[in-house]
C-alpha cells in the first residue's frame, strides 16, 4: 500500500514502476479511477487485464480472472494489480480486493495487489482487519523537507538545461515553504 497526500508524486511514482518492469514477466493492470461498486470493479480489472468478458455474473468473472493468473504462473508471469484512488473504494470493494489474494497455490500467491492513494487509505484499511493484514507492505509517501526540495529544484533546473541554479538560498527556502514540500505545488509555483 502506498499513501501519500495529493501532489506527492503517487501517480508519477506507480507510473516509473510500471515502465521499469519487464513486461515479459509481469502482467499488469492499473485501474486509476475504480469503481466503489464490487461488481464493476471486477468488470474494470478484467478489461485492463485485457480478458474477454461477456459475462454479467461474479462467479464468472472470477473465474476468468483466476484462469488468467493460473495461466500467467504456469508462464513464469506475475501478475500484478495496482488500484489508485483506492482511499474512494467502497468497503465491499476492498471485501472483493482482500478475497482475491486468496488466489493462491500452496507456496505461491497468484496476485500481487498495490493499492494506491490518499492519507484516508490507511485509516480506512486499519478499519478492515482481515485485509490489513494481508498488507506486507506499506509506506507513506511524505512532502519534502527542505533539502530535498533544493535536490528537486536542482534536479528540474538541470532537466531544464539550466547550467546555473538561479535561485538564491533564501528563494529556495521560500520555494519550500510556500508549498509546503508538496512536489506538485513546487513545480507550479
Amino acid at each position: 500500500m502506498l499513501s501519500g497526500a495529493l501532489g506527492c508524486g503517487k501517480t508519477m511514482l506507480t507510473r516509473v514502476y510500471i515502465q521499469k518492469l519487464p513486461r515479459e514477466h509481469f502482467d499488469i493492470a492499473l485501474i486509476t479511477n475504480p469503481s466503489p461498486e464490487p461488481l464493476e470493479f471486477l468488470y474494470e480489472v478484467l478489461y485492463q487485464f485485457n480478458i474477454a468478458n461477456g459475462s454479467k455474473n461474479k462467479t464468472q468473472c472470477l473465474r476468468l480472472l483466476n484462469d488468467n493468473m493460473y495461466e500467467n504462473m504456469k508462464e513464469n508471469v506475475e501478475t500484478l494489480l495496482i488500484v489508485g484512488e483506492a482511499q474512494l473504494l467502497s468497503e465491499m470493494t476492498f471485501e472483493e480486493i482482500r478475497l482475491l489474494l486468496n488466489f493462491q497455490l500452496d507456496h505461491l500467491f497468484l496476485i500481487t495487489v498495490i493499492l494506491v492513494g490518499q492519507p484516508e487509505l490507511g485509516d480506512k484499511i486499519k478499519g478492515m482487519e482481515q485485509l490489513d493484514q494481508r498488507i506486507a507492505v506499506k509506506y507513506h509517501l511524505p512532502p519534502f523537507n527542505l533539502k530535498k526540495t533544493t535536490n528537486y529544484i536542482f534536479f528540474r533546473l538541470k532537466k531544464a538545461a539550466s547550467k546555473e541554479n538561479v535561485f538564491s538560498p533564501d528563494a529556495i527556502k521560500r520555494i519550500y515553504a510556500i508549498p509546503k514540500g508538496v512536489p506538485r505545488k513546487i513545480n507550479n509555483l
